[in-house]
């Protein structure tokens, strides 16, 4: 029943396309102009054509050859004044190297330069009238100077010509002499009236689909691009086809509410909030909320990326703004969103410069529009960002976004709920368990759950199964975070130096304590690494302990030193071990004041919760350079007493060690039970988190006292 509710209503019994009047899909009714132009175009373009080369043949002429007698030719043969020939049967064409007058100017003609300008020319140099060329033959040919030129060998010709060519220099060519490219011609002959023809037909068809003519089709590049949804097109979302941010989702059943009943709230002197804005990471479902909002109220959804308003074109980024609410209003009540707001509500800067300029123009459109409506229109705007500290100040103000709402990675329970939406048309077997692998998959988006979920369908169809298990699930996650194998062929050395490498990180994380559970330890290479060791939480984590992150940074450093235990060499392989236990202890160290030299002080940029990636002071550092000295000594500390402890523990447990990696060696994949079984270990004890007794000295008591 719910996928009926879905599906789009059929067509009406009339006949009529059950499609809106402006929908773009719907046939072509009366009254609609051709998206073709007429025929009577059509022969305007062949006379553009035609008028296009025969302009070319008159402004750019091709040269001509000049035909010459046999004795000429063979005259500036011996002035070595030929460069090539090309001969086929008794015709020659060939080439000058320096430009030879011929016919020879006479006399007369020669002298006529020289004349008064009164003096008529003789009649002998005037050219024969059509009946005199029929009486006595044709008319002389007036001289002209060419390097292109054409004769015609005699029935008689000297054998010995070849002979002369070729000592005076003269390439004797297998393929005739041109001036030019025949595609060159072509071009020129065709090209500037062809792309003024594909212009038109551009410009007509662009005028067909929006109307309003010609004129229409040139400013209509200031025309919205928003994509509509409405149920009377699409696919209907609704809050069930949404999970795992009930949070969110309760924030924005009163905007639904308002959309359907605004009486409800107008009677008692309320109004909706105009915008709201959702803050999320990205992955995390803002876009399918916010249409999900449209579909429970039952309002058509113009929905619009940040980055389609602006253009190369100044001005068109306001003009689509516009464009925007102008079509909100006549279709109200309504909802436009707004994806990667961030694109175009950057805070302003006192400079506008290129692309800045347009930004900001648009931005102040944007401003402009939210003021000058008012909620009880029925008009609410939903904007997506995951950098809301860059946005404008002016943007967030009470009038325009009122409301924000934080779209969080969903929890343990979120992520079943989403597995179960996504796993609806998807056929499970009897030991897939979305429960347990909801809880393997902490920190995973909406999004990636999706994706998770359709490469297990995958995977179990490449396996030629009639249902997913949940070992596709499990071998689709590894794919997933560890990258897809790759097939190395590793010598027995390498895959044992391997084992002893990923066979300390798992046997620190039996026993160091707080130490997250090793859920499969593998050797088989996958992405970029040669070995992983997968780690996971048994629940989500919200705060971190100190000693909790200590036993991360000494897990890592576990492989280097099961390596330095064993062969008492290092290899290049704790590359990214040492990575990520420096970033980890110089967080502790900047970030959240765990160091006692520095204290509580903040010595690290604010880091954007919703994106990945390390950030950066924009200017100098906030701190001396003894400061830094300090920070650089302190991190150094807390990685060289994990890496110390990492070699104490590994040396005490270095029998279930070389267990580990027998086993390792022998199946290459262990899962946790098969790690537990194979080292004779229980997993990792819990840390001591109970409240100091009363009058206890405290680390900080231990700081004032030194």
């Amino acid at each position: 029943m719910a996928d009926a509710a879905r599906r789009p209503p059929p067509g009406r019994a009339d006949g009529r396309s059950g499609a809106p009047p402006d929908d773009p899909r719907r046939p072509a009714a009366e009254g609609v102009k051709p998206s073709r132009p007429p025929r009577a175009i059509w022969l305007a373009f062949l006379a553009l054509i035609l008028g296009n080369y025969l302009a070319m043949r008159l402004l750019f002429p091709a040269p001509e050859p000049i035909t010459v007698p046999y004795t000429v030719f063979k005259q500036e043969v011996a002035k070595r004044n030929v460069a090539s020939i090309y001969s086929q049967g008794p015709r020659i064409e060939g080439r000058f190297r320096e430009p030879v007058t011929w016919p020879p100017a006479r006399a007369g003609e020669a002298a006529a330069p020289a004349a008064e300008p009164d003096t008529p020319e003789p009649e002998t140099a005037q050219p024969a009238s059509p009946i005199a060329r029929l009486l006595g033959g044709p008319a002389p040919e007036a001289p002209r100077e060419a390097t292109a030129f054409e004769t015609t060998l005699p029935a008689f010709v000297d054998p010995g010509l070849e002979a002369f060519l070729i000592a005076h220099g003269v390439e004797i060519s297998a393929v005739p002499i041109q001036d030019g490219s025949p595609w060159a011609t072509l071009l020129y002959g065709f090209g500037p009236a062809l792309l003024l023809i594909g212009f038109y037909v551009w410009l007509f068809r662009r005028a067909a689909r929006q109307g309003g003519g010609m004129a229409g089709a040139l400013t209509g590049i200031g025309q919205s691009k928003a994509r509509r949804y409405d149920k009377a097109q699409d696919e209907r979302v609704t809050f069930e086809d949404v999970a795992g941010i009930d949070e969110a989702e309760n924030e924005l059943v009163e905007i639904v509410d308002f959309l359907k009943a605004p009486e409800k709230y107008t009677r008692l002197g309320g109004t909706a909030p105009k915008g709201v804005l959702l803050v999320g990471a990205p992955g995390t479902g803002k876009t399918l909320l916010a249409r999900a909002v449209a579909g429970e109220a039952g309002v058509p959804f113009f929905s619009m990326s940040g980055s389609e308003f602006v253009e190369m074109i100044v001005g068109v980024g306001a003009a689509r703004v516009r464009d925007l609410f102008k079509q909100a209003r006549e279709h109200a009540p309504a909802i436009i969103f707004v994806d990667e707001l961030d694109s175009i509500g950057r805070a302003r800067g006192q400079l506008a410069i290129g692309g800045a300029g347009e930004q900001e123009q648009t931005l102040n459109q944007i401003l402009t529009e939210m003021d000058g409506f008012s909620s009880r229109e029925g008009i609410i705007v939903l904007a997506a960002t995951n950098q809301p500290d860059i946005l404008d100040k002016a943007l967030l103000r009470p009038g325009r976004f009122d409301r924000r709402v934080v779209v969080n990675l969903p929890d343990k329970n979120g992520r079943e709920a989403i597995l179960r939406v996504h796993t609806r048309k998807v056929p499970l077997a009897a030991d897939a368990s979305l429960e347990q692998l909801a809880a393997t998959t902490p920190g995973l988006s909406g999004a990636d759950l999706r994706n998770l979920v359709n490469e297990a369908a995958l995977l179990a169809a490449r396996r030629s199964q009639e249902e997913v298990r949940q070992k596709d699930f499990l071998d689709a996650l590894e794919k997933i975070v560890l990258g897809p194998e790759r097939p190395l062929l590793l010598s027995r050395e390498d895959r044992e130096r391997i084992a002893y490498h990923e066979g300390g990180h798992a046997i620190l994380g039996l026993v160091v304590p707080g130490a997250d559970p090793v859920n499969r330890v593998t050797i088989v290479p996958r992405g970029q690494a040669l070995g992983v060791t997968y780690q996971r939480p048994e629940g989500d984590r919200y705060n971190y302990p100190e000693a909790y992150l200590r036993a991360r940074i000494v897990g890592m450093l576990g492989g280097r030193a099961a390596e330095e235990i064993v062969y008492g060499t290092r290899t290049t392989g704790a590359e990214s071990d040492i990575e990520q236990a420096t970033r980890l202890a110089r967080d502790m160290v900047t970030r959240w004041g765990m160091s006692d030299r520095l204290g509580l002080v903040q010595l690290a940029p604010r880091a954007n919760p919703f994106l990945a990636g390390a950030p950066g002071f924009a200017g100098e550092r906030p701190f001396s350079e003894e400061t830094a000295r300090i920070v650089d000594a302190e991190v150094q500390r807390i990685v060289g007493e994990s890496h110390r402890e990492a070699l104490r523990l590994l040396g005490e447990h270095r029998k279930q060690l070389d267990a580990l990696v027998e086993a390792l060696l022998e199946r290459e994949t262990l899962n946790e039970q098969e790690i537990l079984e194979a080292t004779g270990l229980p997993p990792a004890p819990p840390l001591e988190t109970r409240p100091l007794p009363e009058g206890a000295r405290t680390r900080a008591d231990e700081a004032d006292t030194e």
